[in-house]
């Protein structure tokens, strides 16, 4: 806590409220954080933080105009390349976009590491660079020169590139076998910073990598450098801790608004899980100025939760169906048929809906309760087809059980809120396309979260006799004799469906806010399952505390 507010507030000494805070802190977990982050928010917005916001804002003007002054193509990457991984690069938008339609007409010659670094720019950011940039780097044979292997940094680079590559572009596919084989054998040889970020590369590219995450991980990483920047460490140092006082505060505004709702005080077998729901936005949309969007989104998923508890170990097969009638319905006489416990679930979930669709016609102009009331019936719709196969022995085919089990994840549910809390592009063609079926980058990007999902919590849903799940199935259909073959296959399809992410990118008629969205979402979905040693609850935790509750220090 003292940590905290030195960043914040760019001084050391403990004053009284500190104090208070801290003692607060003490007396609760994790677990029930969340509920006492008004205090948190409070003190952080009341105290002095004039001395900090003075120093970003002089930080800043000095990087401003190092983007700003006649710098060299490669050196202007290598800034902007370092802003993006520290996670300041939201600050300087405009003179990136200047400098990346600059980078497009550029030639790097025969700098492997140059070409991979202008392609990788480009591409995450939606320009339509040609990875033929990389034949001049191969033989005729269409293998890569082997005088490349010598290039460490050149390989990492284009390592990291081959990872935006799209479905049929051999070329990538080729690059990132040839990186990986040479960089393997490198590793011996490297220094002890080289080896450890090549080793990290490896194990996960970067462009699939949860963001926050990521610049939390760097900038502890950049400080031990040889030739970094102080001014681009205080400055991300700073950044960090002041966003991360954002979202305490908005994690503040959730709880309250959890509490007030009082669902699982009333639905004792539902997860109380907020913080999480909280962790789930902050990976999707990590940009500061979608602090709204966030507190809404994670409304959503907390109420989704709920709602999957009903329909997985609550409800009844006859009590489901009169549920899933009145939310097609979706009228307030429809309520009466239901049991108790239900009513209070459709009111939170009805009332929660209208109230977010009033916020966005009054920000935006724009009446989007039709669109996201059709989204929340196709979600309940498909919680009855899986709770049906369920109650009747029915094992669905993989190819059934995906469509539907996307569905089911509520990532056509969040990514359709996400696109009306942005409100950035919307036009009304693509308005037209926040139905079934979706937009097929929204498919890609809850495919992907589904199969982690399933990776993840395969054995809970074992255990209480659900076969309905990707790694059976697989075994099944695939005739795989072992659940690890199972599992490698799942792999194989979530790296196919990141190319299908990588062709859209490129393709995708929908605004790049949301395109980054359903990215961000795989990337998410990725950090919070894929941590099989742990329990599914005390991973989140981990990450929750890392990101959300502990600064970093000055």
């Amino acid at each position: 806590m003292v940590a905290v507010c030195d960043a914040i507030c760019g001084r050391r000494s403990v004053t009284m409220v500190t104090v208070m805070a801290m003692a607060m802190i003490k007396v609760v977990t994790i677990r029930h954080f969340a509920s006492h982050l008004f205090v948190l928010g409070y003190v952080l917005n009341t105290m002095d933080k004039t001395n900090c916001s003075k120093r970003i804002e002089e930080l800043q003007e000095n990087t401003r105009n190092a983007l700003q002054r006649a710098l060299d193509p490669m050196a202007a990457m290598e800034l902007i390349d370092t802003l993006q991984w520290l996670g300041i690069a939201y600050n300087y938008e405009e003179e990136i976009d200047l400098w990346l339609n600059k980078l497009i007409n550029w030639d790097a010659g025969d700098d492997l590491h140059a070409t991979a670094l202008r392609f990788r720019l480009l591409r995450t950011d939606g320009w339509p660079v040609s990875c033929d940039v990389f034949m001049k780097f191969m033989e005729k044979n269409g293998k890569f020169k082997e005088s490349m292997s010598q290039d460490t940094r050149g390989l990492l680079s284009l390592y990291e590139a081959s990872s935006l590559g799209s479905s049929g572009e051999d070329i990538l596919s080729e690059a990132m076998k040839f990186a990986e084989t040479h960089l393997r054998l490198s590793i011996p040889s490297m220094g002890k910073q080289h080896r450890r970020q090549v080793t990290r590369a490896l194990e996960l590219p970067r462009h699939l990598r949860m963001a926050r995450l990521e610049s939390r991980l760097y900038i502890d990483e950049y400080g031990m450098g040889s030739n970094f920047s102080q001014i681009l460490l205080e400055q991300a140092k700073l950044d960090y801790n002041k966003v991360q006082s954002l979202h305490q505060i908005e994690l503040a505004e959730l709880s309250r608004w959890w509490k007030q709702l009082g669902l699982v005080e009333k639905l004792k077998f539902g997860r109380d899980r907020p913080m999480e729901c909280y962790f789930w936005t902050v990976g999707i949309l990590p940009d500061p100025k979608y602090s709204r969007a966030r507190i809404d989104l994670a409304k959503t998923i907390a109420i989704l939760l709920v709602i999957d508890d009903i329909f997985d170990t609550y409800g009844s097969i006859n009590e489901l169906l009169l549920f899933n009638d009145a939310i097609q319905k979706w009228n307030l006489d429809a309520i009466e048929q239901l049991p108790e416990y239900m009513k209070i679930c459709y009111m939170a979930l009805y009332n929660t809906t209208n109230e977010i669709a009033y916020m966005i016609l009054k920000e935006h102009g724009r009446n989007v309760l039709p669109s996201l009331r059709r989204v929340w019936m196709n979600t309940i719709e498909a919680f009855m087809f899986e709770a049906n196969w369920f109650n009747s022995g029915h094992v669905p085919n993989l190819a059934n059980y995906l469509e539907n089990a996307v569905t089911t994840s509520g990532s056509y549910m969040a990514l359709v809120h996400i696109f009306f809390l942005l409100g950035e592009g919307i036009s009304h063609g693509n308005v037209k396309s926040m139905e079934t079926p979706y937009p097929k980058i929204f498919s890609c990007s809850g495919q992907i979260l589904r199969l982690w999902d399933d990776l993840g919590t395969s054995k809970e849903e074992q255990d209480r006799g659900d076969n309905a799940s990707s790694i059976p199935l697989f075994m099944k259909e695939k005739n795989l004799p072992s659940e690890g073959e199972a599992r490698e296959s799942i792999m194989q399809l979530i790296g196919n469906l990141w190319k299908e992410l990588n062709t859209e990118l490129l393709s995708s008629s929908l605004p790049l806010p949301i395109i980054r969205a359903c990215f961000n979402m795989s990337r998410t979905s990725q950090v919070i399952y894929q941590h099989e040693e742990d329990s599914y609850s005390s991973g989140v935790d981990n990450f929750v505390k890392f990101l959300l509750l502990e600064p970093i220090g000055l």
